[in-house]
């Protein structure tokens, strides 16, 4: 199923196409091999790595999840998916359908080539220093071992590389709100070394740090949540997606509409920010001032 202007094949098609991809290559299969075991055309199965609209049943997801030894939760997904390609101008919350194994944001950042955030709570996940990240983590999943917490902060880590590699490195934009600066996560420390570490990747070319000021009052005249906007390059074959995640659930939109609406007020928010390099006289202001407090 086409997005609703038909410039391109559905975020769950596109998901389909990534997962059995990757698990074709996992496997050290190639294209033509898996094709003639499951006695389809190569140009089948190529359309469905694309993430292209094809006549494929759930029968055909089945089975091609048995060649490629599928758990049976991961069965599910796959299925799931499936069925969810045909759904015209979707969106839903992903948690009930993709286990832990299927991080579907992660899936989609690390293949982007532009980022566009907006966070009016806490520093971004792709910024975050591992300490700051802990204490989140440890307040967000009390419950769990340190070894879980350890595993997460390590992914977190992990990320960051996808701004710092060598080869194409993701540009990003980002906007905080001037609250994130001021709420103390952890302690005075934390802060200082969370802010400074901002300060510092915001020089980086490929990374543009903003800050919305407390001054600048609400210049969409509504409180926006946190955001952000995945573009990958090719519109056509990879149409852009809006990520919000919230409490309960994450939310991917695709429709031209909602981009629209989330391009513009990005336009309008990146105007009531600081500039660059004021953002950055301020980040550094403010983790001197919890240095002090030390």
């Amino acid at each position: 199923m086409n997005t609703e202007d038909g410039t391109g094949p559905s975020l769950p098609l596109r998901q389909l196409g990534n997962y059995f991809r990757r698990a074709r290559s996992d496997a050290h299969l190639t294209l033509d091999q898996v094709a003639a075991l499951m006695e389809w055309s190569p140009s089948k199965l190529s359309r469905l790595e694309r993430g292209q609209p094809g006549k494929l049943t759930t029968r055909d997801i089945a089975a091609l999840c048995e060649l490629l030894e599928f758990e049976d939760d991961q069965k599910a997904t796959m299925i799931g998916l499936a069925q969810r390609t045909a759904v015209e101008h979707w969106w839903y919350a992903y948690t009930d359908l993709i286990p832990g194994m299927f991080n579907v944001y992660v899936g989609l950042e690390s293949s982007a080539r532009h980022l566009t955030f907006f966070r009016p709570d806490i520093v971004p996940g792709l910024f975050q220093t591992a300490e700051y990240a802990r204490v989140l983590d440890q307040a967000y999943f009390p419950d769990d071992s340190p070894d879980e917490q350890d595993r997460r902060i390590e992914l977190r880590m992990k990320r960051q590389k996808i701004f710092t590699r060598k080869i194409k490195p993701v540009t990003v934009e980002a906007v905080v709100h001037e609250s994130v600066l001021r709420t103390v996560v952890g302690n005075s420390s934390v802060m200082a070394e969370q802010l400074g570490h901002l300060a510092d990747i915001s020089t980086r070319p490929n990374v543009d740090i903003r800050v919305l000021p407390f001054t600048a009052g609400y210049p969409v005249g509504y409180a926006v949540g946190s955001y952000i906007i995945l573009e990958f390059g090719s519109a056509r074959s990879q149409p852009s997606v809006v990520y919000a995640e919230n409490y309960t659930g994450d939310l991917y939109l695709e429709g031209e509409s909602d981009l629209r609406k989330y391009r513009s007020a990005t336009a309008t928010i990146q105007r009531a920010a600081l500039d660059a390099v004021s953002s950055r006289t301020l980040l550094r202001q403010t983790a001197k001032e919890y240095r002090s407090e030390r």
